[in-house]
C-alpha cells in the first residue's frame, strides 16, 4: 500500500497523478484537516505533527509514504528519513518516505525556456529557500522569484477560493512574478493547484504552470523500477481509502467536488 500525507486537501491533487498514471496500486490518504495550515507554522511544529502522521500510516501498513506537501517536503523529510528509515533500531527501516520537490525541479528546468522560474508556496516553504537551492543545483544561471501566498490555503480549505476576494489576493501576489516576466510557475504547495485555473487565467499562456501530481506519478513509475525490492512489496488491488483529523463528511464534499475521485467513505483519523 501507498500512503499520501498532507496538512489538508491538497495532497489529492498528487493523489489522483498517481492514481491515473499508477491505478493498479492500494492507496491510503491522510489529510490533517483539523491542523491545516502548515506552512503558517514553525519547523518544530511541521515536523512533529508529519511525525505523527508518518507513524500513523507505517502502523496501517504503509511502504511506501509519499509526503504529499511541500511544506513537509522542505521542513520535515530529512528529518522523518532519518528517524524512520536509517535508524537501525527503527521497525520501519525498511520502508520508504519520498518527496515531491525534487521531481517538480528537475521538470521545472527542462520546461523553462529562458530560465525564468516563479515559485509560490506557503510562507514556511518560501523562507526555507528549498526551491532556489534545488533549482541552482539543477543549473547555474536561473532567475528565481519567489512569492509566500499564506492566504491560499485557508481559503482553499474553507472552500472560498473561487470567491472574488480570493482571486484579488491572488493577483497581488502574482505581480511580482509578472514583474520579473517568469516563462515557468512551479505551484509549491500542492493545495495551489486547486486553483490551477485562476494562476493561469492570471498569469496568460505565456507562463507554463507545472502539473505536480502527473510530475510525481511519472517520477515515482521510474522509482518503482529503479527499486523492484519496493514494488513487490506494494499491494494491488485498486483499493482507496481516505482518512482526515477534521470532519469526514466535510472532506469528502470537498474532495468529491474538486477531485473527481468518486470518494464514497472518508474514516476520522486520531493522531
Amino acid at each position: 500500500m501507498i500512503g499520501v500525507f498532507d496538512s489538508g486537501y491538497g495532497g489529492l491533487t498528487i493523489l489522483k497523478g498517481l492514481i491515473k498514471y499508477l491505478p493498479q496500486y492500494d492507496y491510503l490518504y491522510l489529510g490533517d484537516n483539523a491542523r491545516a495550515p502548515y506552512g503558517n507554522s514553525g519547523k518544530e511544529t511541521i515536523t512533529h505533527f508529519t511525525d505523527e502522521a508518518i507513524e500513523y500510516l507505517f502502523k496501517a501498513g504503509a511502504q511506501l509514504i509519499i509526503t504529499g506537501c511541500n511544506t513537509v517536503s522542505s521542513l520535515a523529510l530529512r528529518e522523518m528519513q532519518e528517524k524512520y528509515l536509517r535508524n537501525p533500531k527503527s521497525e520501519y527501516r525498511n520502508r520508504k518516505i519520498l518527496g515531491i520537490i525534487r521531481p517538480v525541479v528537475e521538470e521545472a528546468v527542462i520546461k523553462s525556456r529562458f530560465g525564468r522560474i516563479g515559485v509560490v508556496g506557503t510562507r514556511a516553504t518560501v523562507a526555507s529557500n528549498v526551491f532556489p537551492m534545488e533549482l541552482l543545483k539543477q543549473k547555474e544561471g536561473l532567475t528565481i522569484t519567489q512569492q509566500a501566498c499564506p492566504l491560499l490555503v485557508p481559503f482553499i480549505e474553507e472552500q472560498w477560493h473561487k470567491r472574488p476576494e480570493a482571486r484579488s489576493i491572488l493577483k497581488k501576489y502574482l505581480r511580482p512574478l509578472k514583474n520579473a516576466n517568469i516563462d515557468t510557475l512551479v505551484l509549491g504547495c500542492t493545495h495551489y493547484l486547486i486553483m490551477t485555473n485562476e494562476f493561469e487565467r492570471l498569469l496568460g499562456k505565456n507562463v507554463q504552470i507545472l502539473d505536480s501530481g502527473k510530475i510525481v506519478a511519472q517520477s515515482l513509475i521510474a522509482y518503482l523500477i529503479r527499486h523492484p525490492e519496493i514494488e513487490k512489496l506494494l499491494t494491488r488491488n485498486g483499493e482507496r481509502n481516505f482518512l482526515t483529523t477534521d470532519d469526514p463528511e466535510r472532506f469528502k464534499e470537498f474532495a468529491n467536488k474538486f477531485s473527481n475521485l468518486d470518494i464514497k467513505r472518508v474514516a476520522k483519523a486520531v493522531l
